[in-house]
């Protein structure tokens, strides 16, 4: 047992308990440097008997170089690929650079570490050790994170250590103990026991003070310190950050060994993979000799074998940090002499542009290639940091601020917003034709709505388009497909040109060819013509996005494809967008594209009443934000919500989601805010609150909301007995609906048009439109309303019909809410009603419902586990549950029982 570590050894071992009866688990020790997270994993490692141990290290020489960190952890699994379905198995051996190929998708990558871990953990329990994660390169992280997120079942301990404090990391959510410093007792005797001889009380409170029970503090700032010293407290650690303190006195220890042993350290601190031989081959061209390491050794800095391994990742930073730069590219330079050029390329590339301090239009060339190559196989990341280098390191000024455009770009890519904007500065010191100075002036754009997400960019991306007009059609195209969506983001809180002014200004553009060319075409028409005139184009635009193969960089804007087919009421289309994105991105393992289209999805699954799917998808998608760092989706989220009653979870979006909002400056945040608190507020019956609300919400067209915002705001007027109002929401509103005539559209009109004007035809062709639609909650909401209206008019047998209808209907998709107002006016009719909440929905968990669902499909266990970036032994244990929680014990049996309690 560790000193002062009972509580963090037990929650280790109970952790390896667990894998050990067959379970998994998963923790993130946090702590700041040398605060005891590296000697947790050693008792984890020293615990682990009878398992398999597989370990990796985070390191920031790494951190550009995409699967660094995977590869570590995974190279003595690699002889299980060849079991791995082709498509995983190609993945992970063009990632790793086993084989050429295209870029792989992390998503896929991802999935094969999952079934690789999976499979070796099948034969003796595995665990996972990470140190330093906060240095993992940013691929591994995401991959990483992504198998910890979706271990259940399978035999697999997963333990990462994080230095704190740290930027939000992939790792942000996943199960975590804090690591705090020692109690002032533990803390006392670890210091003693370092301290050989008397020390001053004096001394001694104040190095506790200072180093804040921290260990590696503790043990490392006495040495080196006389009796004297100790004695009266001369020579005691500055002011500086601790991690800098314990740096410098690995420093001074270094400082004391041989020239040469010092040489070695500082090559191997260089070469961060541990490799012993390329590390003695370098040390060779350094004319080192083989007893250099010994005097290291036995200082206790580093170990010697067949891997290079340092004591404390503080030492190999000490070590560099410390050296002279012109030491540091001699060190570089032999690493790059030592490093094959043919079978690591890259590595190559690397340390040649470390060794060198003066431009080199060589190796900012080769820079170059190593761009491009890592953008081959998804490390934008390094492809990034390589056009950094590249742009660095050449010589003549206009290619340099092209490299530096180019740089900037893979930045903003990989979300380096910061980094980008020092690139984009160092572009402007050119020269730049006049491509380039448009180029640049987007990128700007780019930058501030990465920012601020739509206030002050819509002007910055209009002029960008139009100076690349008469440069390049297709940059310009993109430029005003930018100036759009910003605008329709930004809304209400936009400065500068709105939807109608970019419209204005894209019309008279240089045409080209493609499905974005149509749809920016169509959004120019629905923003100067009008909403009706655009119906048409828009609508074929969209087909064409749902019709095309999905390559390109057309498959960029699907997801504003899939927003206006909202706008256009066609929820037939929606779906196909939703769905056809969704598996488009599950097939690639599109990173940018999943959690986009699986909030449509979700938002399309509360408008069909399929609140399982729905909130499965919610869960997906705050799965994949906190894995990547994507800006909030809480769209889906919101309407689930807003539709179930639930009014406390909607005041928790509100609270978070429109200061961040406002801060971001995306205005038509507000306008849905505003419908979906109309909408909820109607569902209770809360007439008056959803009147203000939905005013509110149509005081700007915001694409999405506008609309349905009216048609709540013909409700509330119409029960708030202000029927002039409810009449004008009307007119506005039938343009729209009569425009679109989609069955969604004409239902929704119709039942507006019966609460206006009193009228029961209008209540009939409104549900006789609605079914033959996908809007399973409007369907139920004009059933509610005809039996309100029929019940008002004493045709009690009539109303009960209807409001027995839409009561089971509610209670079925957990609208609670609705279903609360039903069985009010159904007691108000003479008949008793009971509170009916949907039995799936109470039995099963949302991913349960989504393994049923695709196993009643007659999908595999395999099958399943790749659709929902699960192992198959994790179905297994799902599909165990399921079976269990419904009384079936066959497929068949299954299939039967989720007939008469899942939509298909």
């Amino acid at each position: 047992m560790l000193r002062g570590r009972r509580h963090e050894c037990a929650a280790l071992d109970a952790l390896l308990q667990r894998i050990r009866v067959g379970e998994s688990a998963v923790l993130v020790l946090r702590g700041e440097a040398g605060i005891g997270k590296t000697a947790l994993l050693e008792y984890a490692a020293g615990q682990a008997g009878g398992c398999r141990l597989a370990r990796a290290v985070g390191v920031q020489a790494e951190m550009e170089l995409p699967y660094a960190g995977l590869h570590h952890l995974c190279a003595p699994m690699l002889d299980g690929v060849r079991a791995l379905p082709s498509p995983q198995q190609e993945a992970l051996e063009v990632a790793f650079g086993l084989r050429e190929g295209s870029a792989p998708d992390r998503f896929l990558v991802a999935l094969a570490v999952l079934s690789l871990l999976a499979e070796t953990a099948e034969a003796q329990p595995l665990v996972c050790l990470v140190e330093d994660a906060q240095w993992l390169d940013r691929a591994s992280a995401q991959v990483f994170a992504f198998v910890a997120r979706r271990l259940l079942a399978e035999r697999i301990a997963m333990v990462f250590a994080v230095r704190e404090p740290c930027d939000p990391d992939a790792l942000a959510g996943l199960p975590e103990l804090r690591v705090e410093g020692l109690a002032t007792a533990e803390a006392r005797s670890l210091l003693e026991s370092a301290v050989p001889g008397r020390m001053d009380a004096r001394v001694r409170d104040r190095i506790l003070a200072e180093t804040r029970g921290n260990p590696l503090a503790l043990l490392e700032l006495p040495r080196g310190l006389t009796p004297a010293e100790l004695a009266g407290g001369f020579g005691l650690p500055d002011a500086r950050p601790l991690a800098n303190r314990i740096e410098q006195t690995f420093r001074q220890r270094v400082a004391s060994l041989p020239p040469d042993t010092q040489r070695l350290l500082l090559t191997a601190a260089a070469e961060p993979l541990g490799d012993s031989s390329l590390l003695w081959n370098a040390a060779t061209r350094l004319g080192i000799g083989g007893d250099a390491g010994r005097p290291a050794e036995a200082a206790d800095l580093i170990e010697l074998g067949a891997r290079v391994r340092f004591k404390h990742p503080l030492v190999r930073s000490a070590v560099y940090r410390g050296a002279d730069l012109l030491d540091r590219c001699a060190v570089h330079a032999a690493l790059a002499e030592a490093t094959d050029p043919v079978v690591d390329p890259d590595r190559y590339a690397w340390h040649r542009a470390h060794a060198t301090t003066t431009p080199d239009e060589a190796v900012a060339a080769e820079m170059e290639r190593s761009a491009d190559r890592a953008q081959r196989r998804g490390g934008l990341s390094a492809a990034a940091a390589f056009l950094e280098r590249a742009a660095e390191l050449t010589p003549d000024p206009a290619r340099r601020a092209q490299r530096a455009l180019a740089a900037a770009q893979a930045k903003l890519e990989v979300a380096d917003a910061a980094a980008a904007e020092e690139l984009v500065s160092a572009a402007k010191l050119g020269p730049l034709d006049a491509l380039g100075s448009a180029r640049l002036e987007r990128l700007c754009a780019e930058i501030v709505f990465a920012r601020g997400r739509g206030r002050d960019s819509p002007p910055l991306f209009l002029e960008a388009a139009r100076r690349l007009e008469p440069l390049d059609p297709v940059l310009a195209r993109e430029a005003y497909l930018d100036a759009m969506a910003s605008a329709m983001f930004a809304g209400r809180l936009a400065i500068g040109p709105d939807e109608h002014a970019v419209a204005v200004a894209a019309a008279h553009r240089v045409r080209t060819e493609g499905p974005a060319e149509a749809l920016l075409d169509a959004l120019v028409t629905r923003f100067s013509a009008g909403y009706a005139e655009s119906v048409e184009p828009l609508s074929a635009a969209a087909r064409a996005f749902a019709e095309a193969d999905g390559g390109g960089a057309d498959r960029r804007w699907l997801w504003l494809a899939c927003r206006m087919s909202q706008d256009l009421w066609d929820d037939e289309l929606w779906h196909a967008l939703a769905t056809r994105g969704v598996q488009l991105a599950r097939d690639t393992g599109a990173l940018s594209l999943l959690p986009v289209m699986a909030n449509f999805l979700a938002v399309h699954n509360v408008h069909a009443g399929d609140f399982g799917a729905a909130k499965a998808l919610i869960d997906e998608v705050d799965s994949l934000i906190r894995a990547t760092g994507i800006p909030p989706l809480k769209y889906a989220a919101f309407a689930l919500a807003a539709t179930r009653g639930d009014r406390a979870q909607v005041r928790a979006l509100l609270d978070f989601g429109l200061p961040n909002a406002m801060a971001r400056g995306e205005g038509s945040a507000f306008g849905l805010g505003f419908w979906l608190t109309a909408l909820l507020y109607n569902g209770c019956g809360e007439y008056a609150d959803a009147l203000a609300e939905a005013q509110q919400a149509v005081e700007h067209e915001d694409v999405m909301a506008y609309g349905p915002a009216l048609v709540e705001l013909v409700e509330a007027a119409a029960r708030c007995g202000r029927p002039d109002e409810a009449a004008a929401a009307l007119e506005r509103l039938r343009p729209r609906t009569q425009a679109a005539g989609t069955a969604w559209a004409l239902g929704v009109e119709a039942r507006c048009r019966a609460l206006v004007h009193d009228d029961e035809a209008a209540y009939r062709a409104s549900i006789e439109h609605l079914e033959r639609s996908r809007a399973a909650v409007d369907l139920a909401r004009s059933r509610l309303l005809f039996g309100e209206w029929l019940r008002r008019a004493k045709r009690r047998t009539e109303a009960r019909e209807l409001l027995r209808a839409a009561h089971l209907d509610f209670s079925r998709i957990g609208a609670e809410a609705f279903a609360e107002r039903a069985r009010r006016e159904l007691l108000a009719t003479g008949e008793t009603a009971r509170r009916i909440t949907p039995d799936l929905r109470d039995v099963l968990t949302p991913q349960e419902v989504q393994v049923a669902r695709l196993a009643r499909d007659g999908n595999t266990n395999p099958e399943i586990g790749a659709q929902l970036f699960i192992s198959p032994r994790t179905v297994e244990y799902h599909l165990r549950k399921v079976f269990r929680k419904l009384d079936v014990s066959t497929r068949k049996e299954l299939r039967e029982a989720l007939a008469d309690t899942v939509n298909a």
